[in-house]
């Protein structure tokens, strides 16, 4: 748990600074929608396992924009 309250701890110091998102709605949003993807992406890994015919549903060329943006944000 305490991993999960330092990952948004640093996301919140770096959207603070962000001069693209403003107020804390905004920032709940953002942070929100990055936590679903790590938790979907996790997930995905999961079904590649599972099944062999498993598909994404998102598009390749997005996934490895979308894991580079988070793992720099979270600079994990």
């Amino acid at each position: 748990m305490s991993s999960l309250s330092n990952f948004v701890k640093r996301i919140r110091d770096i959207m603070r600074n962000d001069a693209g998102i403003n107020g804390d709605a905004q920032r709940i949003e953002q942070l929100a929608w990055m936590l679903f993807l790590k938790i979907y992406d996790a997930r995905e890994d999961d079904w590649e396992i599972d099944d062999d015919n498993y598909q994404s549903i998102i598009p390749e060329e997005c996934v490895g924009e979308i894991g580079l943006r988070m793992i720099k944000a979270a600079k994990l």
